[in-house]
């Protein structure tokens, strides 16, 4: 395939198809593996040291690892190519992760090793979602499918993961230890990169990439990257907005929510039920909008479910703590609402960016949305032991609410609603 936009594919096959599901396979399974460590880690430093500024401090480097990686990485993804890059990232993930159990159990690990060993996973990880997810629009057209679904589909693997993941991770936590369950992790990255190396085509590098990444060097692909993102206030301000929102989630997630069970249940069974109800019902969230999204005004949809997706469960978990069976419940109504973010965001950023610099402007869009989310953990680390858990969820609430709504009345955000066709099949 080239990049050339006059270029026709042949009707799809079930062959042709095969790539594409090929690809959501491999994320699920990968993604499974990623909810397994996101939950078995600050359970295993709570477990260990009963420390929440410790479980902060992992949490951070969980995440700092991502903003690193994917701002870093994406001109490695231009070099290698999109398949060999997310071959290469599984398999050393793989690796880094084994680690983690492998020394727990035999010499030892100490806890700046685990630090260390969790930062290194993040770092190794992302460049393959970068990879896998520049891939999509190439094996969309293969398969002969719109973007929006396609969009959706891949994000929709993801949540689904969420609710495999999660209540899994919640049983096994209780009957083998949160450290064997990254072995499981490990193996999930080995997966990936099989069926990613034997099943999607070698020929996703546009001839178009390659000229433009030998025609210039590392930090002015990154330059570009960031021009780009500059340039473009449809994309730059909602990346903003997620650079605030996944600072709350990743101090949310990593830090509130498991204080929250431990102090309130007591169980790590109602953390994977809160986790996978929430990420169950975002599943079933994407796959309608997946059906009916390209009919729906992008930006009305993105600001008020996003609004009442992320912002509104903060004070839900505060009204309803005493009552979990109604809480999973409200989660998974929020769960559902902010299924179609992810997928609007994609493809809104599939449509607006030229294939040759989509790895770097992916990475950028990555990177901008992450870099906020280290402080996430430390702040919620450092937040709850001074005024408590319900009122740290309700600060972090209040913060995100006010980053959402915004999305509702920037004048520049309604070129969301205008669908550009110029890049779709890789025309600059």
């Amino acid at each position: 395939m080239t990049s050339d936009a006059s270029t026709r594919l042949q009707p799809a096959t079930a062959r042709q198809r095969a790539p594409l599901f090929a690809l959501y396979a491999s994320d699920i399974v990968s993604a499974v593996g990623d909810v397994l460590m996101f939950l078995a880690v600050p359970w295993f430093v709570l477990q260990t040291t009963g420390s929440v500024v410790q479980t902060g401090l992992a949490a951070f480097f969980a995440t700092a690892s991502v903003a690193v990686s994917a701002l870093l990485g994406s001109a490695i993804v231009d070099r290698l190519g999109f398949r060999r890059a997310s071959v290469t990232s599984d398999l050393a993930s793989a690796a880094s992760v084994a680690l983690i159990p492998l020394l727990y159990e035999t010499i030892g690990l100490p806890f700046w090793a685990l630090l260390l060993l969790v930062f290194l996973a993040g770092l190794l990880t992302t460049p393959g979602g970068t990879a896998r997810s520049a891939m999509v629009p190439e094996l969309a057209e293969l398969a002969q499918m719109r973007i929006e679904r396609a969009a959706a589909a891949s994000d929709g693997v993801t949540r689904l993961s969420r609710f495999i993941g999660a209540p899994l991770a919640g049983i096994l936590i209780a009957f083998i230890g949160p450290s064997n369950l990254l072995w499981i992790d490990a193996a999930t990255f080995a997966f990936s990169a099989i069926v990613i190396g034997r099943m999607v085509p070698a020929m996703l590098h546009p001839a178009a990439i390659e000229s433009s990444v030998t025609s210039g060097g590392y930090l002015r692909g990154l330059r570009e990257g960031f021009a780009f993102l500059q340039r473009d206030p449809v994309l730059l301000w909602p990346t903003l907005v997620c650079l605030v929102t996944n600072l709350l989630d990743a101090g949310a997630t990593g830090v509130l929510t498991p204080v929250f069970v431990r102090q309130t249940y007591g169980s790590a069974v109602w953390l994977g039920a809160i986790v996978a109800a929430f990420g169950g019902a975002a599943f079933v969230g994407t796959l309608v909008f997946g059906a009916i999204g390209h009919r729906l005004p992008r930006r009305l949809t993105l600001g008020l479910c996003f609004t009442f997706g992320g912002a509104i469960r903060f004070f839900f978990i505060v009204g309803f703590a005493h009552q979990p069976i109604v809480l999973v419940a409200l989660l998974a109504l929020c769960g559902f609402t902010i299924g179609p973010i992810n997928p609007i965001f994609d493809t809104v950023a599939y449509e607006r960016t030229p294939v040759a610099l989509r790895a770097r402007v992916f990475g950028v869009l990555t990177a901008g949305s992450m870099v906020g989310a280290p402080l996430g953990g430390l702040l919620a680390g450092a937040i709850v032991p001074g005024i408590g858990i319900m009122a740290s969820l309700l600060l972090f609430g209040a913060v995100y609410l006010v980053a959402t709504v915004s999305l509702l009345i920037i004048p520049s955000l309604r070129g969301m609603d205008t669908p550009s066709v110029a890049v779709a099949r890789g025309a600059a």
